[in-house]
């Protein structure tokens, strides 16, 4: 296996980056191009090899910071698109760069059954909680009474969570992160990559004009992060916690916060994380924690391998049909069935 030695530089394009000063999206650049290069080594995939999708809105723009080949589509049909790249060309490493607006509201059924599918991409769903493109509308994930442009007096619709409709629509992989957290976005990233299948890594961003600090409850500061997140990996105990003494427990059918030490909870009550379980129910419940209840789950929540990778599958099935077929080429259609020759 070639060993690269690229660096982030390798990735970032020369244009200018033109999101606002302060928008999270710059940390997700940032954790993008520090990604690639260790993606690169663990899975041999040269620099030619790397292409980015994008639909519409202000996280679209990403194809345009970055050195590499790239597609900016139209609004909400960034998964379809990418899907159609990764079949025509199996051997790409296809990403797709994407926003709530964007694959969640006219996007969604491109989204859902790509992730259905599970076509062999890696998404990335910059998640604001707001259309900031266009000017400050609410979106799929706006809270419940916000008010927006559109919704002068509080939206009246409960807000999609991107984790369970990724678990729910059969997805193989969900992981989560924070914009603030540049090395846990690059863990996820390098982690979606590495999974065989379609991969979503939710990103919590803060759009500092139209939806400032939409996050701020749990995610202000790494003090507040500590608090009120909690980072799972695999095989680890679910603590969290400035001293780690919070942890997540299974009672009653449904997860419990706890302390360590109080109310005769110990260390071993509390939940390993199991992010290969194929059974969706405890990862469902962990996408779904919201603040102040729960602490919100970041990290990889979700990471089952199956064989049914819908690239892979056509692809071999195109090579069974070529094997079989009498006719090969262009030449061999001309030439079959009735022929004449006119002189």
């Amino acid at each position: 296996m070639a060993q690269y030695n690229y660096t982030p530089a390798d990735f970032k394009s020369d244009q200018e980056v033109r999101w606002c000063p302060g928008c999270g999206d710059h940390a997700v650049l940032n954790a993008v191009q520090r990604a690639l290069p260790e993606v690169a080594d663990a899975l041999d995939i040269p620099h030619n090899k790397f292409t980015f999708i994008s639909g519409i809105g202000c996280s679209s723009r990403f194809i345009y910071y970055m050195k590499t080949f790239g597609f900016h589509t139209i609004h909400g049909r960034a998964n379809a698109v990418a899907t159609g790249v990764k079949c025509a060309n199996p051997e790409l490493s296809v990403w797709v760069a994407t926003g709530d607006g964007d694959s969640l509201a006219i996007g969604g059924n491109h989204f859902i059954h790509a992730i259905r599918r599970n076509v062999d991409l890696n998404v990335i769903l910059f998640n604001n909680e707001i259309y900031g493109l266009t000017k400050g509308q609410y979106s799929p994930t706006s809270k419940l009474g916000k008010i927006t442009k559109t919704s002068p007096y509080g939206t009246v619709e409960k807000p999609f969570n991107p984790g369970e409709l990724v678990i729910g629509a059969k997805g193989t992989f969900f992981a989560r992160s924070i914009d603030a957290e540049v090395m846990l976005t690059k863990e996820c990233l390098v982690a979606g990559a590495k999974h065989k299948g379609m991969s979503v890594t939710e990103v919590l961003q803060n759009c500092v004009i139209f939806n400032d600090k939409t996050h701020a409850a749990f995610a202000a500061d790494k003090a507040t992060r500590e608090e009120h997140t909690i980072t799972l990996r695999h095989g680890e105990k679910m603590l969290f916690g400035k001293e780690r003494t919070k942890g997540l427990v299974f009672e009653n059918m449904k997860l419990k916060v706890v302390t360590v030490g109080e109310d005769g909870y110990t260390i071993d009550d509390v939940l390993v994380h199991d992010a290969h379980e194929s059974d969706t129910t405890l990862h469902s419940m962990l996408a779904a924690m919201k603040y102040p209840d729960y602490p919100v789950a970041v990290g990889v929540i979700r990471c089952v391998e199956d064989d049914a990778v819908y690239d892979r599958a056509v692809e071999r099935q195109v090579e069974e049909i070529k094997a079989a077929a009498k006719i090969r080429c262009v030449d061999d259609l001309l030439r079959s069935g009735e022929t004449w020759e006119i002189k």
